[in-house]
């Protein structure tokens, strides 16, 4: 659970403090599904930076995750080269 921002910090600080509060809440407690990263296939990141990770790749109309090392698709099990 987040802190709630002091009455001691400058006002200014406080509306900015407030708006990264509350985006992190929203974060941590989703209150809808979120979108999904989409990306083409070339542009996909290394997987190896984004384990345990979903994204839509858009140009093969598949939903991929990332297994620490490859791009895996959902649809086939196969590695996305």
């Amino acid at each position: 659970m987040l802190t709630p921002i002091g009455p001691g910090a400058p006002e200014g600080l406080r509306m900015i403090l407030k708006s990264f509060h509350d985006a992190l809440s929203a974060l941590m407690t989703p209150a809808a599904p979120v979108a999904l990263f989409a990306v083409a296939q070339a542009g996909l990141p290394p997987a190896a930076a984004h384990p345990q990770t979903l994204v839509l790749v858009t140009d093969l109309n598949i939903l991929a995750h990332s297994d620490g090392s490859h791009w895996i698709r959902q649809d086939t099990g196969a590695v996305i080269v």
